[in-house]
């Protein structure tokens, strides 16, 4: 049961009473889609005691600030509602060279991306994932220059400003190409490393190691995809002996798998994924051979994904970076024809239109892939 008590103006024994748009009252706390009339509307949890008032009204978006604990305040999603910029951090370059820098792209202006800062090391085939205010570039490989090989390390780096990354924990074991999944709270790296089954967890609170939540996915899984909603993370294709198109997922309340929820609608590995409210988007391959086309699931049915309709500007293998703001999806750099690239991708993500070139990265690179690091 909920109600409405209005306020009113009152002056009695020294004390004041405003008059505001009222206060309502349910046994269940607001959500992002609780409308109210006006900024300022509070909303109390009759069970919990939890208190919050109305920041930003957006119908289906809205903000509710927890002044109750303090904690825990009602809004959407930050990583499938970023407004600033995306990040593409390290990469091959041409004479597969791994490079350093942090590219970063500015979602209201377009353009050529601009270098955001650099990486602790040269690395290619990393996961991302990002909080409210710094990005997450996890693992990799480096061919040259040294040092050579596969890492652990999780490097973290702020997004608002230039800033260059800073070695902040480990992952449980050295890797490339796992999927990047961030939560509200923690980034994923899952599956990878020439045929994994785990997935490492890491806070964004505080600093330090990654947890081993163990062998996690179903079968070994190389080169997937992954992709975000609120509350649970997915793993879209890989390469286990064989290309496939199996899309499984897990919760982030309590890190429970759910097996085969659906399928992408060809097998894809090295492809890029873009994750929105009520969906998740991937968008070229390696193998089968390199495509332009971009496939979209639904997070609310866990169906199987469809053709998007909407398509890159060129077929693409190894898929750089996939990003996206609340409207668009971004796929940076890649490959075309064997030789690496530096376009900037841009497509719509309500209507199905081919994407168009908005921009070049700072230089031509690939074995971005599986990236998520916007604001």
């Amino acid at each position: 049961m909920s109600g409405t008590i209005e306020g009113n103006s009152s002056r009695s024994s020294g004390s004041i009473a405003a008059k505001g748009s009222g206060i309502t009252t349910s046994a269940s706390d607001p959500t992002t889609s609780t409308n109210p009339e006006s900024v300022g509307t509070m909303f109390v949890n009759t069970a919990s005691g939890e208190t919050y008032v109305c920041t930003d009204i957006t119908a289906g978006e809205n903000v509710w600030k927890n002044v109750g604990g303090g904690t825990g305040d009602i809004a959407p999603f930050h990583f499938t509602n970023a407004a600033l910029y995306c990040f593409n951090p390290g990469g091959a370059t041409t004479g597969d060279q791994n490079q350093l820098h942090i590219d970063k792209f500015v979602f209201a202006s377009d353009g050529d991306a601009a270098d955001q800062g650099d990486l602790t090391q040269n690395r290619r085939g990393m996961s991302h994932s990002s909080s409210t205010t710094h990005g997450y570039s996890c693992g990799g490989y480096a061919m040259s220059p040294a040092p050579v090989g596969q890492s652990n390390f999780i490097d973290k780096f702020a997004m608002a400003s230039p800033a260059s990354a800073t070695d902040v924990g480990d992952l449980s074991t050295t890797g490339e190409t796992h999927a990047g999944i961030t939560s509200e709270t923690h980034g994923h790296a899952v599956g990878g490393g020439h045929g994994l089954r785990r997935c490492d967890r890491y806070s964004f609170a505080s600093d330090g190691n990654a947890v081993n939540l163990g062998n996690f996915l179903s079968v070994n899984r190389d080169y997937p995809q992954g992709g975000s909603s609120q509350t649970h993370g997915y793993i879209m294709g890989s390469y286990s002996g064989t290309p496939t198109n199996q899309i499984e997922k897990f919760a982030f309340a309590d890190d429970t798998l759910t097996a085969n929820v659906g399928d992408i609608t060809q097998a894809k590995v090295k492809g890029a994924s873009h994750s929105q409210v009520g969906y998740v988007w991937t968008s070229g391959s390696f193998q089968p051979p390199a495509t332009d086309q971009i496939d979209k699931m639904s997070t609310a049915t866990d169906s199987d994904s469809v053709d998007s309709v909407s398509n890159l500007s060129e077929d693409l293998y190894g898929t750089g970076c996939g990003s996206m703001s609340s409207t668009y999806g971004y796929c940076m750099g890649g490959a075309i024809a064997g030789a690496r690239n530096d376009v900037c991708d841009k497509w719509p993500f309500a209507s199905s239109s081919t994407a168009t070139v908005v921009g070049s990265l700072t230089n031509a690179h690939d074995a971005v892939f599986f990236s998520g690091c916007q604001i």
